[in-house]
């Protein structure tokens, strides 16, 4: 039970609102902003390519962990509380984001971003929903979501004209703005709210769940660069992953209370759904994180412009959020989950025509019908998540939801860095196994030194580097294609009113 005291003064729930929508762009925000700043950002702390996605995958793993402690945390020490400690975090992790000098303290600045931003979004939906009056809190909720993809689909557009023109650092200095009106609003205007009685959280089923995942994350983002079991390190990151799996499935079958209740896998379509989250999840930043350095370092575009060429997917995104969500809840949710599921299968097949002669037409058009399904997918994935499931346990469902999109995420970017530089030096060998002084000289009028073959060089590792990309978007475009038949499965859904 909880006692809610007055949450806001008398007039403030126009400004406590806009503020939980800021505070929920920003969090999203800078999850991807730093997409298109990449290159300054390794060029100045001299970061090596494989490291790279550290700078997306900490962030999201930080903030999956602290998100799913948010509610007991609230309960805890007060809602408003958390938030304000929460805000200051976050702010102390841009400051440090522009202060690092190597990528360590980069990646570690982002971890402690990542975890500030975990409980800002559960809060400030908490409070907007508080805040608005029952017949509106639908499409208070649809803000919500449109501001988090708004976040996601603008940073790279808005980080590459910010560091392009004022540095790489200015991608976080933006933020803090944002946050000292969030603080200040919420210091003013927002009330206390918390349990009367603090309940039990699980911290043995979230510390080896929390063990398990990180333990797989390290394992895929260090294990190419340490020659994979050669190394003490990865076999440490091998048993802490399957201990940690093994300990939390041994919990969830034998304790009564967990973090993630039991209920809520016996409910098919919240299970599938589920599963359906985190193939989008392994979509949806993955291929941000890949189109990205493809278009500057493959294509050489300017990387204000790299950003630009980002927008028609966002906007694709939200649109197509928006039309669906507006469909009745008498009309069956299955045809737009195939629908959805579709247009980003076909926007992958596209992304496998990419070629170094190519203009920046198909990365616009792939990237605006892979919007256009993914905007279509996410609130049809929604009813299709709570369409059956009890209503008591719908909060604790929308937190499964989101953390199997955040650790597709994680995962996803894991998996295309990894197999993406395998394939580099692979398919680098398979063309430079012949590229030998005699050889080339037998096909080049006149002598050839090192120069020319390093040049030459040069160009077969582009062109290795592109088969690669371009290997990453298949590896995609199968992870959506795999979970299509699970919509099958599903349940016909409640008729709503």
């Amino acid at each position: 039970m909880s006692t809610p005291l007055p949450s806001t003064a008398t007039g403030g729930h126009h400004a406590i609102s806009a503020a939980a929508l800021m505070a929920t762009y920003m969090q999203a925000v800078n999850i991807s902003i730093p997409n298109a700043a990449l290159p300054h950002i390794q060029a100045t702390l001299s970061m090596a390519n494989d490291e790279v996605g550290w700078v997306f995958s900490s962030y999201i793993a930080a903030s999956a962990v602290t998100m799913s402690i948010t509610q007991w945390l609230a309960g805890r020490y007060g809602r408003k509380a958390v938030y304000q400690a929460a805000l200051a975090v976050f702010t102390l992790g841009l400051v440090l984001d522009t202060l690092a000098t190597t990528s360590i303290q980069f990646v570690l600045a982002r971890i402690l971003q990542g975890a500030a931003s975990g409980p800002l979004a559960p809060l400030s939906l908490a409070v907007l929903l508080e805040a608005t009056p029952a017949a509106r809190q639908a499409r208070m909720g649809l803000a919500l979501t449109v501001c988090s993809l708004l976040g996601i689909s603008t940073g790279p557009a808005l980080g590459g004209w910010l560091s392009e023109y004022y540095g790489w650092p200015s991608i976080f200095y933006v933020s803090l703005p944002m946050t000292v009106f969030i603080a200040l609003t919420m210091a003013l205007l927002l009330g206390e709210k918390r349990a009367e009685r603090s309940q039990p959280f699980d911290v043995f089923g979230l510390t080896t769940f929390s063990a398990g995942m990180i333990g797989l994350q390290m394992l895929l983002d260090r294990g190419e660069r340490l020659e994979w079991f050669a190394s003490p390190e990865i076999w440490v990151e091998a048993i802490a992953s399957v201990l940690g799996f093994y300990l939390f499935i041994v919990h969830v079958l034998t304790k009564k209370e967990q973090f993630l209740r039991t209920a809520l896998f016996r409910d098919r379509n919240l299970v599938l759904s589920t599963v359906i989250s985190f193939a989008l999840g392994f979509v949806l930043l993955p291929t941000l994180a890949l189109t990205s350095p493809m278009l500057e370092e493959l294509l050489n575009y300017p990387v204000d412009t790299t950003g630009y060429m980002s927008i028609p997917r966002g906007v694709a995104l939200v649109g197509a959020l928006v039309l669906t969500s507006l469909v009745p809840g008498q009309v069956d949710y299955r045809p737009f989950l195939m629908g959805g599921m579709a247009l980003v299968v076909y926007a992958n097949w596209l992304m496998l025509g990419y070629s170094p002669a190519m203009d920046w037409r198909p990365v616009v058009e792939a990237g605006f019908l892979q919007g256009a399904g993914l905007g279509m997918l996410l609130p049809a994935l929604v009813r299709a998540a709570f369409g059956t499931l009890d209503p008591k346990l719908r909060p604790e469902g929308s937190a499964l939801i989101n953390l199997s999109r955040l650790y597709g995420s994680t995962i996803g970017i894991a998996v295309v860095q990894l197999f993406f530089y395998a394939n580099t030096q692979a398919v680098h060998i398979a063309l430079a196994k012949h590229l030998t002084p005699y050889r080339v000289a037998a096909n080049v009028a006149g002598p050839i030194g090192k120069p020319g073959l390093a040049a030459l060089n040069g160009m077969v590792t582009r062109q290795a580097a592109t088969v690669a990309v371009i290997d990453q978007f298949e590896i995609l475009m199968f992870a959506m294609l795999v979970v299509i038949p699970l919509v099958f499965f599903l349940r016909k859904p409640r008729p709503v009113g």
